[in-house]
């Protein structure tokens, strides 16, 4: 039995939840990985895993195994890196999660720069504005906004993006330029965005002088896409609230007006996350840094 290959095995299953996943996630048949996993129990002499055709569980001898293994499974990975981040440039595969209009707008005409500096680096995005499990689906780090609410996670702060509220001249016309917040209430019709994790929408946030309203009327239109929360406020359906970087195109073609401008929210944050107990590779940390570097200039606020 290759012990330390068991145990990457293990590790793996732990985090992915089944067999499947992680048996996907390391490039290796099923049978391979239950067998390495197999030989890892019969040499301790314990079971780790719980098996049931519906699910997989930790047994509490495996979650302590898990626990020391996996502190060895990323010193070895610490010793290698430091060895070879020295002598060669990053390399592999890297698996990032982000929302859909941060990716079309701001990451992905950003990226040929990154691929130019690191031509060794293979990208898989998963675009989307649900969230995703880190852990369970193998991804290396995510790009979000808003507030942190997962304190297992690391987070590194790339920037704000200014948040925008916004109509179509036509719409404007129909139904007349609000001065406050306060008149989205009577008569005028909202796009919200609605989260893809809760169905809940988000409010429309106001800040003036230090005063911050929240306005929760109903929407007559709820998305729960950035890109066709977008495009719904493009069609006239109603005003939306969104990032200047995702409207800025919109903006500067007269598609779409500023509204309620110096009502402006504060900046909303973004960041770069990753899980806390995972290994951060040669090639995370260098597209962490690239983000750092150009990730404020595209959405627009430091």
């Amino acid at each position: 039995m290759d012990q330390l290959s068991a145990m990457r095995c293990f590790a793996r299953v732990v985090e992915a939840g089944n067999f499947t996943r992680a048996a996907d996630s390391l490039e290796m048949p099923n049978a391979t990985l239950s067998k390495q996993v197999q030989e890892l129990e019969a040499h301790l002499g314990v079971r780790l895993l719980q098996r049931t055709t519906r699910r997989v569980t930790v047994t509490p001898e495996g979650r302590d195994y898990y626990e020391k293994s996996i502190r060895i499974l990323r010193d070895l990975e610490d010793i290698d890196t430091s060895f070879s981040a020295a002598r060669s440039k990053p390399r592999g595969h890297l698996r990032i999660d982000i929302g859909s209009s941060t990716a079309s707008d701001v990451l992905i005409p950003a990226l040929p720069d990154f691929i130019a500096r690191y031509p060794d680096i293979r990208i898989d995005l998963g675009v989307s504005d649900r969230s995703v499990d880190l852990i369970s689906d193998n991804v290396d780090c995510v790009i979000r906004g808003g507030p942190l609410d997962n304190s297992s996670l690391v987070a590194r702060h790339i920037g704000s993006a200014a948040l925008i509220t916004c109509a179509t001249p036509g719409y404007l016309k129909l139904f007349g330029v609000p001065a406050y917040p306060d008149e989205l209430k009577n008569g005028h019709r909202l796009v919200s965005y609605v989260s893809s994790q809760n169905g809940r929408a988000l409010p429309f946030r106001f800040e003036y002088k230090g005063e911050k309203t929240e306005i929760k009327s109903e929407h007559r239109v709820g998305v729960n896409e950035s890109n066709a929360h977008l495009a719904a406020g493009l069609a006239g359906l109603g005003i939306v609230q969104t990032f200047s970087y995702a409207a800025g195109a919109a903006l500067r073609e007269g598609a779409l007006v500023e509204i309620l401008k110096k009502w402006r929210p504060a900046a909303y944050p973004f960041h770069v996350v990753y899980p806390q107990n995972r290994h951060v590779t040669h090639r995370l940390r260098v597209f962490i840094d690239w983000l750092v570097e150009c990730f404020p200039e595209k959405i627009g606020v430091k």
